[in-house]
């Protein structure tokens, strides 16, 4: 037998079938290090129309998890498009530094500020220690593929940056949004510091509800308003609370105006409550056949005096229209020092606070019977001192959603302290937000019905702190008035240009005399910081507007989890409202969570998480970075090492179709044997014209942030119109046709417009495997995919063609119908390989037309050795009906000699004696002019 594999135009590349990604990754990314790829984009991106995507700061404690890759791989995949499309679209990264988990952890290693070591020196070991996350943190964003100036990320530490914080502050009070209270506001006893609502979480909580007896002071008085005079014992009211701790600071009871009241008679007292509250109320109490002997309404109890259930204190009774008929009793407990509602209805009636818990939750000595008792243990102390009043009608324990801190997982309290605010109404900023919304591009569209919900029941904003680490809030205040001083932004600025030069130790080392002089004395510094969403919310003045490579404000897109409608979003839409009176972005998206296979949320104690570390050293980071594109981000995003093994396999199938293009160009050089459009078979004309309609969707599916239509689309391509179809059908003509014939050109020419095309498509999104398959491609080109725009030489099928897009559908849908009839004769044993059949296809006359103008190379389309098409009319029963109207088709075993070449089976294999072993059209491409293609 003659060896005729020399003849063949075998496949060949240096494109490896084996990813090997966790090997060959890091050797990628220290290649774009070393080109500098990043300031490569940003100087070939210069001039272009800006995109800007404004990072919102992950905070610098720990390795990054799961949620932290899926954020920064989306931001990555758009910003990579947008590249492609002509933007300018530069990425810098972002740190949030300051706060109370660094300052813990820094505790850990050498104590409380003010205690072992002085607050200067405990504010920069903070810094060190957030430093040293930075850079645990960027190392795996950049393992991940990531672009972005990480030279030079923006952190709320650095100098410039805490300067910018100090000018945003003294800006929103200059627009008079900064107002200065005294307010009940959340509090962490753990932290010893105010929190906003931003920064409150709500876990499960075991708690007491308890019901007390107030006793009346006065009992003739009260007894002739419910108009009752048979009653036995002493008489008062029932409240009902689930903070027992607060009792100590109750300072009066609140009755609902409109409230129904009536008075029972039990066997040891006379006890009002609101009627519509009865049965609840009695059955906690245990009290079985109440008797009702009185009634009155809430405002019918205004003026009168209650006693408190354990101190010598008479409490008045107010009316508040925050008192429903939901729960409890209808009587309120009211204690100013620790709730909102109750601050304010004492405040309408000149009842002052006392101020009954020191910073770290624990009663202060002035607290009768509990001082120097937490807050935390407090509440079986306060029921076991009703219990000996005689005062307490009912206790139990019950869990609940309660308020959390969501750094320290601790619960909170809601505490009375001198706090500065942002106010939402003073100077219309909460209807500024409200009207700013609305102009906002929010995907999925929910994101404006949920933050508009958020805003509009937004309190003051709370942005005082009583922290070390953390920006100081720099204003002077007038000692006896409380005032600021008039010239608060020109010495605002005079502190930021301090900061600047070295860093926010110049606020605490200032002395006041430098920038006041004489005034001074009159004058004190705030000690207070600023909540760290302050910090992150002014990025879009103190990093976006400043940066040189942004410099733009508004800015096009923020990109974060759907929690931070009520964090960063809401910040940064607030202060942006409040520096610049327009919204800082145009377009917000945000993603859901990342949850294992069954929908539960990833956690170390239940073992069912998944690290981002883990997965890129063991599949690769573009494996992972495949993941996020699959998964629909609108949702929580489920991820296993099932779903990762899946996505793999997914991974190989786009790895090996781009293996299988890059090898079958050998001996390619477009700038030799590139064919124009006009000299192409019908088969790769069609083919570039389907890449160019895939590429339009491409392109707006990454417009529409659409990742999954863009995974699907590629994915789809590369198993079924590609992998499924044309390159089965090409082999043939690929291998056995002569080298430089222009069968072979006009496939090769067809797939490096697809090669080049789709590398682009999926350089956002596999961005390592498409530098691989770049630097493996023909031809001269730039030194990264990254320094490209999206593809411009694929071109539609030429208008009026026979072969048109229409035609190839149709001949696509009779090979999946031959295929299905080969499989069944494979399985049934009449053939082995696809080579060995002979095809009959029956088809009607709008189909034989249609078949028929593929003549003789229809087999190379079926992959049979021979293929005739008849009239259906004429097809015998043991023709097989097909899905396809209009289609039979029979299945034969051919009779004829397998070419060792082609290994198709044909008639006049053996006629030719110098190729005695070879088909015609074999004998023709070894020692003839080569065999001519049209169509396939």
């Amino acid at each position: 037998m003659t060896d005729y594999k020399s003849t063949l135009n075998l496949p060949n590349t240096r494109f490896e079938m084996r990813g090997n990604l966790p090997k060959r990754e890091p050797k990628m990314q220290a290649h774009w290090q070393e080109m500098d790829l990043y300031r490569l984009i940003r100087e070939q991106c210069q001039g272009r129309k800006k995109f800007i995507l404004h990072d919102g700061p992950p905070y610098a404690n720990g390795e990054i998890h799961l949620g932290h890759a899926l954020n920064k791989i989306l931001k990555d995949i758009i910003i990579k498009a947008k590249t492609l499309e002509g933007f300018d679209a530069p990425y810098v990264p972002g740190w949030d530094c300051h706060g109370l988990p660094i300052e813990h952890k820094v505790e850990t290693k050498v104590g409380k500020a003010g205690d072992k070591v002085d607050a200067a020196t405990f504010r920069q070991h903070c810094r060190d220690y957030a430093a040293s996350q930075v850079e645990l943190q960027k190392r795996d964003f950049q393992r991940l593929g990531i672009f972005g100036d990480w030279q030079q990320p923006y952190l709320t530490m650095a100098p410039k940056t805490e300067a910018n914080i100090i000018r945003a502050l003294g800006q929103i009070a200059a627009n008079g949004h900064l107002v200065k209270g005294y307010k009940p506001v959340y509090w962490s006893v753990v932290g010893k510091s105010a929190l906003a609502e931003a920064e409150v979480e709500y876990q499960e909580k075991e708690s007491y509800a308890i019901d007390v007896f107030y006793p009346a002071v006065n009992p003739e008085q009260l007894l002739q308003v419910l108009q009752a005079n048979t009653g036995q014992g002493p008489v008062g009211l029932a409240i009902w609370t689930t903070t027992p701790w607060t009792l100590p600071a109750s300072l009066a009871v609140s009755a609902g105006p409109d409230i129904d009241y009536v008075l029972l008679q039990l066997a040891d007292r006379q006890l009002l409550l609101a009627e519509a509250l009865l049965a609840d109320s009695c059955a906690r109490m245990g009290i079985e056949e109440p008797e009702i002997i009185g009634r009155c309404q809430g405002k019918d109890l205004q003026g009168l005096l209650f006693q408190h259930p354990f101190y010598d204190r008479q409490l008045p009774l107010l009316q508040g229209s925050h008192v429903t008929t939901e729960a409890g009793t209808g009587f309120v407990h009211t204690a100013p020092d620790h709730g909102m509602e109750d601050f304010l209805v004492c405040q309408q009636n000149g009842i002052s606070t006392l101020d009954p818990l020191d910073d770290g939750g624990v009663y202060r000595a002035h607290v009768a019977d509990f001082a120097g008792v937490h807050v935390y243990k407090a509440d079986p102390l306060v029921i076991e001192r009703l219990q000996a009043e005689g005062n307490l009608l009912a206790s139990s324990k019950f869990k609940h959603s309660y308020a959390h801190c969501w750094r320290t997982h601790t619960p909170l309290i809601y505490r009375a302290t001198p706090q500065w605010f942002i106010s939402m109404d003073k100077e219309g900023l909460k209807n500024s937000c409200m009207q700013a919304i609305k102009e906002v591009k929010w995907v999925p569209a929910w994101g404006q019905n949920r933050i508009e919900a958020m805003v509009s029941n937004s309190p003051d904003w709370c942005v005082s702190r009583q922290r070390t680490w953390g920006v100081p809030i720099c204003l002077f205040i007038h000692k006896e008035t409380g005032e600021l001083h008039p010239n608060t932004l020109q010495l605002v600025e005079q502190v930021a240009l301090r900061v600047e030069q070295s860093n926010m130790e110049a606020w605490w080392q200032l002395d006041a005399t430098e920038l006041l002089g004489e005034q001074a004395e009159q004058y004190q510094k705030v000690t207070d910081t600023l909540d760290v969403w302050f910090d992150s919310g002014v990025t879009h003045s103190s990093v976006a507007k400043d940066h040189p490579d942004l410099a733009q404000y508004p800015v096009d897109l923020y990109l974060e989890g759907s929690d931070q409608h009520r964090g960063w979003f809401q910040s940064s839409l607030k202060t942006g409202i409040a520096m610049h009176g327009q919204s800082p972005y145009r377009q917000v998206l945000t993603h859901g969570f990342t949850v294992d296979e069954q929908g539960y949320k990833m956690s170390k104690s239940k073992g069912n998480g998944v690290a981002p570390q883990e997965v890129f050293n063991k599949l690769g980071a573009d494996v992972l970075r495949l993941w996020v594109s699959s998964a629909d981000y609108s949702g929580d995003m489920a991820v296993s090492e099932n779903i990762l093994k899946r996505t793999s396999d997914s991974y190989r199938r786009i790895r090996n179709t781009a293996r299988f293009l890059l090898a079958n160009m050998e001996g390619f050089d477009p700038a030799l044997h590139l064919l124009k459009p006009d000299q192409l078979l019908d088969l790769d004309a069609y083919m570039v014209a389907r890449a160019l309609e895939l590429q339009t969707s491409i392109r707006q599916a990454y417009e529409q942030y659409n990742f999954v239509q863009v995974y699907q689309g590629v994915h789809n391509f590369c198993a079924l119109e590609l992998g499924g179809f044309y390159l089965d059908i090409i082999k043939d003509r690929q291998y056995t046709t002569q080298a430089d014939s222009l069968a072979r050109r006009s496939c090769q020419t067809a797939l490096f417009h697809i090669c080049e095309a789709m590398v682009r498509w999926i350089a956002p999104i596999l961005s390592f495997t498409a530098e691989e398959i770049w630097l493996a491609m023909p031809g001269e080109r730039a030194a990264s995919v990254f320094l490209t725009t999206w593809y411009q030489d694929l071109q539609p099928l030429a208008q009026g063609s026979l072969m048109g897009m229409d035609f190839w559908q149709e001949v696509l849908a009779v090979k999946e119908a031959v295929n299905k009839e080969l499989e069944q004769a494979r399985q049934q044993g009449v053939i082995g390989g696809s080579l060995q059949a002979e095809l009959e296809l029956y088809a009607d006359a709008s189909l034989s037309q249609l078949l028929s103008q593929l003549g003789s190379e229809l087999r190379f389309v079926t992959l049979t050795s021979e293929a005739q098409v008849l009239p259906l009319a004429a097809a015998p029963e043991a023709a097989s009906s097909t899905e396809l109207s209009g289609l039979k088709i029979m299945v034969r075993k051919t009779e004829h000699q397998k070419c060792v070449r082609c290994w198709h089976h044909r008639y006049d294999v053996g006629q030719h004696s110098e190729h005695p072993e070879l088909c015609g059209r074999c004998v023709e491409n070894v020692a003839g002019a080569g065999e001519v293609r049209q169509h396939a």
